[in-house]
């Protein structure tokens, strides 16, 4: 049973919640102005859990084939049967809904949108090289909707531009994990944006979507008017995107691989630290 269960966490790759949950973290603490009910925090964070194994259990089963195919991923179907990925999807969408029932009206409406956007990125490659953007749209959802579970309102300059800050970064990020299957993704008639127009240009949008993001990182800051620890939170942060970007360039998976998830987790968790102690201090 703690075999099924480790090989559950990571046929959904369940460390890299630490990816968007942070943000999200970060809009409900801004939202809230440092003090948020218990109930509404432990919501938040079963929405963020429950959507986030949901997509990642449907992008799994999407890529099943694809996935045992490509010699960087084709362990992953021996982690849990197709049976099993199909039943985690089925129970994470529902307790996503009901999390989101528990919070308010706004987020129950939204819900099924959300569950929509989220999933969708999964079957974007088939059609699209942007799929990483797809990508960014939904990690970028994340503060918006902690926003809203806690203002009741997502139509505010704060959340927005946090979101449009993670969809950048996100969008670049994927860009710099994708290289590493840019020529299976070409053998295979997928459309990744590395495969179609090549690692060098990659990279270059990669670093152009970054500089975005660190814009937007700073507008948020001000935007909530934090002051100087979320600024030094943020200085971190931005020289943590400039060391992935020196990582990518050296053509080495393991280097890329450490930039996806260590430098990406550092420039989240950061960042959340920022909002904190900013609140505190």
């Amino acid at each position: 049973m703690v075999n099924r269960f480790v090989n559950a966490l990571e046929f959904v790759k369940f460390s890299h919640t630490v990816f968007a949950l942070p943000f999200a973290l970060m809009a409900m603490w801004t939202a809230g102005s440092g003090r948020v009910a218990l109930p509404v925090a432990g919501w938040i964070l079963a929405c963020m859990v429950t959507a986030r194994t949901a997509a990642m259990a449907f992008n799994r089963l999407a890529d099943w084939e694809s996935d045992r195919l490509n010699p960087r991923t084709a362990g992953r179907h021996r982690l849990v049967s197709k049976s099993g990925g199909a039943l985690l999807l089925a129970v994470a969408a529902g307790l996503f809904i009901v999390s989101a029932a528990q919070l308010n009206r706004l987020c129950l409406l939204l819900s099924p949108l959300a569950l929509f956007i989220i999933l969708f990125y999964s079957l974007t490659k088939r059609f699209t090289s942007f799929s990483h953007g797809f990508l960014g749209l939904a990690l970028g959802l994340a503060p918006v909707g902690a926003w809203g579970a806690v203002r009741g309102e997502v139509c505010d300059a704060v959340p927005l531009t946090l979101g449009a800050a993670v969809w950048c970064w996100v969008f670049g990020f994927d860009l710099i994990y994708a290289t590493l299957d840019a020529e299976f993704d070409r053998r295979r008639g997928l459309h990744s944006f590395p495969a179609r127009f090549g690692v060098p240009r990659t990279l270059r949008l990669a670093r152009a979507l970054h500089v975005l993001a660190v814009a937007g990182f700073f507008a948020f800051g001000w935007l909530a008017h934090f002051s100087w620890p979320y600024f030094a939170a943020w200085s971190l942060a931005a020289a943590a995107l400039v060391w992935e970007h020196r990582v990518a360039d050296v053509t080495d998976s393991a280097a890329i691989n450490r930039a996806f998830f260590n430098l990406n987790a550092a420039v989240s968790v950061i960042l959340l630290a920022g909002v904190v102690l900013d609140t505190w201090l």
